[in-house]
């Protein structure tokens, strides 16, 4: 786990070394073991490094290869990699580490693009082959890895941080209106390639992009989710789905426990984390470490959910941290926060991912963590209504976006609104792609690659690694989703959500925390804004600087300051801290 960045030139300039080094400056907290650099003419790699596997200078990178006259400045893990050096070795080539980069390198060698297919794990990379001057950028393929770039003049520059773009100057700063767009209705949510930024685009996941020395680019996709199943599928049992989901399960989570360092586990209490921890003690992991966070209460709702992960780590005996962060603790570290994300991102978990994050840094480097599992298996209360829906499209909206294009109007500034519902009509493009038929798969594909990756695993990766420490998520195991996705929803909807995933965790966890009511990470004080909180927003939405950006109508930013709490989202998040989280964020980055 890194972060990567580059410049590549097409003017016959040289790479701007100064630029890559503001750049790998701005991303020092994903890499706090060290840095690099290597430029060759009109292409420049950086790298901050955090040391996971390999922890010698053998893997630092960027890595170069001159035998194959390659150069790789990779993000992330490949948790295959062993199989894949021994499979290399067998075709006769010999390595000077023990780390999984080089083995990205000699794949590439050995099989071209197409190796990615072969990577299990979270990735982001680029790759400058010397003989034909291309430089190609790779996701993975659910975008756990962020992968940034923009167009600056003669070139482009790409990272693992938008601010680190930002901080290299030459990038448009202004206001992308469809993502503003996106954000206020989509619950902060802007799909690939915008960002909230127009000068600033994100690499979709799941994607190969080939850059050619004159600047021209493609994108090829390599691997589609699918929800379409077989008569066999259909017919069978809910019982032996359990027991292939179960064996899936096993193997993500195995596979995740690769690393030169201990591994430990982000418990909350739910179903989800609980899991993860009883599938590793299946492994026969002793004195695991389990980390939870909690907050203060706020108008009557409980800040912590200490109850369940508790009776887990009890259960299972773990070297278990409980964290309890006061709010005054919680609102002085809000700006530091709000700085780390690569994007505004208004969930009220951010900064309980940043403050426990934090605490694990001290005493950890890689953790697991039970992102996805809601997205893949159908954990939301949209998903059941879904299911018998003549308007999926309408259904879904009504469910989950903050507000209509009509009370879009109202809030937003005229000159910021697009001239049409932008959000409505990416759902309806995104719908209406072949590969799932049934409308709950297409709420579910749509969640698990274009939400999922653009709020719970952007947010749980810009947390993390805002204190070095590197999150893995085994729901996102690409084989366990191609599974689920073959589960009938029907399935995957019972139990009150997430169906099949129980019936798989009740051969494994307590019931308790299967048979608990559904839980959120709770931070209420963010969620009902009163006292110190509603004057720390208030300031940021009455500054000059909100005042001559002028993103919101004056008289929509009276009435929320006047009754924060009378404007909750269908998704029971804030209006007043979503919009005041959008202007803090880019006076955080300067912009």
């Amino acid at each position: 786990m890194c972060g990567i960045c580059g410049e590549i030139t097409f003017n016959g300039a040289p790479a701007s070394p100064a630029a890559i080094e503001k750049m790998c400056d701005a991303m020092a907290p994903r890499g706090p073991d060290g840095s690099g650099a290597v430029l060759r003419g009109r292409v420049g790699f950086g790298h901050r490094r955090l040391k996971i596997i390999d922890l010698s200078e053998a893997s630092a990178q960027p890595f170069v290869d001159t035998g194959l006259g390659l150069t790789i400045a990779f993000n992330g893990c490949i948790y295959n990699y062993p199989e894949l050096r021994e499979e290399l070795r067998s075709l006769g080539h010999v390595f000077a580490s023990s780390g999984d980069t080089e083995v990205i390198l000699k794949a590439w060698s050995q099989w071209g693009p197409d190796c990615v297919t072969r990577l299990k794990g979270m990735f982001a990379f680029a790759l400058h082959e010397r003989d034909s001057g291309r430089v190609w950028l790779v996701r993975d393929r659910f975008g756990i890895k962020p992968l940034y770039y923009a167009e600056i003049e003669g070139g482009l520059r790409f990272s693992s941080s938008l601010p680190a773009l930002v901080a290299a100057g030459g990038v448009d700063t202004s206001i992308d209106r469809s993502a503003l767009h996106h954000y206020m209705s989509w619950h902060s949510v802007v799909p690939a390639p915008r960002t909230i930024l127009a000068g600033v685009r994100k690499l979709l996941a799941a994607t190969i992009r080939l850059v050619e020395p004159d600047g021209t680019a493609s994108d090829r996709t390599y691997w589609t989710p699918n929800f379409e199943r077989s008569a066999e599928d259909a017919e069978r049992p809910a019982e032996e789905w359990r027991d292939m989901l179960l064996v899936e399960l096993r193997a993500a989570v195995r596979r995740r426990m690769v690393a030169d360092v201990p591994v430990g586990v982000l418990l909350s209490g739910g179903v989800d984390s609980s899991l993860i921890v009883g599938l590793l003690a299946e492994e026969g992991q002793e004195g695991l470490a389990t980390y939870s966070i909690g907050f203060e209460a706020a108008n009557g709702e409980l800040g912590d959910e200490f109850k369940y992960s508790d009776l887990i780590a009890k259960h299972y005996g773990t070297n278990h941290h409980k964290i309890f962060i006061p709010s005054d603790e919680m609102r002085e570290n809000l700006p530091h926060a709000i700085r780390a994300m690569s994007e505004p991102m208004v969930s009220y978990d951010n900064i309980g991912f940043y403050l426990l994050s934090r605490e694990v840094a001290k005493t950890i480097k890689v953790v697991q963590s039970g992102q996805g599992a809601d997205e893949v298996f159908g954990g939301y209360h949209w998903y059941p209504p879904m299911a018998s829906s003549n308007d999926p499209v309408s259904d879904y909206a009504r469910a989950f976006f903050d507000r209509d294009h009509a009370g879009m109007a109202e809030h937003v500034s005229a000159e910021y609104l697009p001239d049409r519902d932008e959000s409505i009509a990416f759902v309806e493009m995104h719908f209406a792609q072949p590969g799932a038929d049934d409308p709950v798969d297409k709420a579910l594909r749509i969640d698990t690659n274009v939400m999922l990756v653009d709020d719970p695993v952007k947010r749980v990766d810009n947390m993390t690694m805002a204190w070095g420490l590197e999150a893995r998520v085994p729901f996102l195991d690409h084989e366990l989703v191609e599974l689920a996705g073959r589960i009938p929803p029907g399935l995957k909807l019972a139990h009150e959500g997430k169906g099949i995933l129980k019936d798989a965790a009740r051969k494994v966890i307590p019931s308790e925390v299967i048979d608990r009511p559904k839980g959120y990470f709770p931070v209420p004080a963010l969620k009902y804004i009163d006292g110190p909180y509603l004057e720390m927003v208030r300031d940021a939405l009455t500054s000059q600087a909100a005042r001559e950006r002028g993103l919101f109508r004056e008289d929509y930013l009276e009435t929320l300051f006047a009754a924060p709490t009378e404007h909750i989202t269908p998704l029971r998040g804030s209006e007043l801290w979503q919009v005041a989280l959008l202007e803090m964020w880019l006076q955080q980055q300067g912009v």
